[in-house]
């Protein structure tokens, strides 16, 4: 049937490359993440129509939990978490990302309750306990109505803090595609409940719609706008064989990884850029610093980072901000407005996190300890 064959290679693609984003160093990053956790949502929500039609549950029934959980309240806390986590961190508020699960949490548990209630026979409830199944049930209802489209709509409010105008239209027409396809799913789902109405059409053609989403996805998010924002990288991974482990993703595939080197010169405005971040904006001093929150402030994967500064500077990502730091020791050193700070304190001004990180740091990369450079420059 075609239909079906259609629907299993949506699933097929969802999973992959929900994986590939994860796996892979060229597109990982904490807003890619819930991309591809959207991405294995829809292919188990298409999964779960598969199943139904081949009746896979009714020949199973102990899957039927599966079924009755409403894995779709994850799609709009996937939506709106990819879009926060990739806006500037001055425009995001304090996230208690866990509040956002309690609807799919909950749907979970009456699912897996009243799973247990049809398969073992033994298993029964007092009328206070079916009462509170009920309030529970009437609960799961009305965060159904109020909580998708609520997170939908709110989603949208952030996306005038996405700075990439191109960035910016293809996240919208995401959060559109989805959104309506929410909002549909949900219209049907009443309407199925409340008049008792045959929806299985509509929720094939619903069905069909999250396949188109699945492979718009992959078509926009590597192919058009780049996921990694590494156009060679990104041809380089869509050319390789995806069994190779990521050190080996972002290698040309006639296997000389110089010529990848090559393309990447000081030029390059990502790099230009990260310079940029260090020499004006002295973001080495954040003793928090890591690889992921530097690439995004960049906009680039972390793998993409690391590959830019090995490839320019022939160090890793801790060295290479770590120099900076040593650099503006010795600045301060040499600065008598620094005069009566101790060694240690200037260590710590400069981002360093211990005296034994910044003491083992300073003796590498200037084969002195800093009381020795100090004493020396006198």
């Amino acid at each position: 049937m075609i239909y079906i064959a259609l629907l299993n290679i949506a699933i097929f693609q969802g999973i992959v490359l929900g994986f590939i984003i994860i796996k892979s160093s060229l597109f990982n990053s904490n807003s890619n993440k819930y991309l591809a956790y959207l991405l294995f949502t829809l292919s188990i929500e298409l999964l779960k129509h598969v199943s139904e039609i081949q009746h896979v549950f009714t020949s199973y029934p102990i899957l039927q939990f599966i079924d009755d959980i409403e894995w779709v309240f994850l799609i709009p806390v996937f939506l709106y978490l990819f879009v926060i986590n990739r806006i500037d961190k001055t425009s995001k508020v304090k996230q208690r990302t866990y509040l956002y699960y309690i609807p799919f949490t909950l749907s979970a548990t009456l699912a897996l309750i009243y799973s247990l209630d049809h398969i073992v026979e033994a298993v029964t409830f007092s009328k206070t306990g079916i009462f509170v199944l009920q309030i529970f049930s009437l609960i799961h209802l009305l965060l159904a109505v109020t909580f998708i489209p609520s997170l939908s709509i709110y989603s949208f409010s952030k996306i005038k803090y996405l700075k990439d105008s191109q960035e910016k239209n293809w996240i919208l027409t995401l959060l559109i595609i989805a959104s309506l396809l929410l909002f549909a799913w949900l219209s049907a789902a009443l309407i199925g409940l409340l008049l008792n109405y045959d929806i299985s059409n509509s929720m094939s053609t619903l069905a069909l719609v999250a396949t188109f989403l699945i492979h718009w996805i992959a078509y926009v998010g590597i192919y058009k706008y780049k996921l990694a924002k590494n156009k060679d990288a990104v041809t380089t991974f869509l050319n390789t064989d995806l069994t190779l482990s990521d050190h080996e993703l972002p290698i040309i595939k006639n296997n000389r990884p110089e010529e990848q080197k090559e393309s990447i010169t000081a030029d390059n405005i990502y790099y230009q850029k990260l310079e940029s971040l260090c020499k004006e904006q002295h973001i080495y001093t954040d003793s928090t610093l890591n690889r992921e929150k530097v690439a995004e402030k960049l906009g680039i994967s972390p793998g993409y980072l690391s590959q830019i500064i090995n490839s320019i500077t022939g160090d890793n990502f801790a060295n290479y901000i770590n120099n900076y730091r040593i650099e503006a020791v010795k600045e301060m050193i040499s600065n008598s407005e620094y005069e009566n700070y101790n060694l240690l304190t200037i260590g710590l001004e400069s981002g360093f996190t211990s005296k034994t990180t910044f003491y083992n740091s300073f003796k590498k990369m200037t084969s002195q300890t800093p009381n020795e450079y100090k004493n020396a420059n006198k």
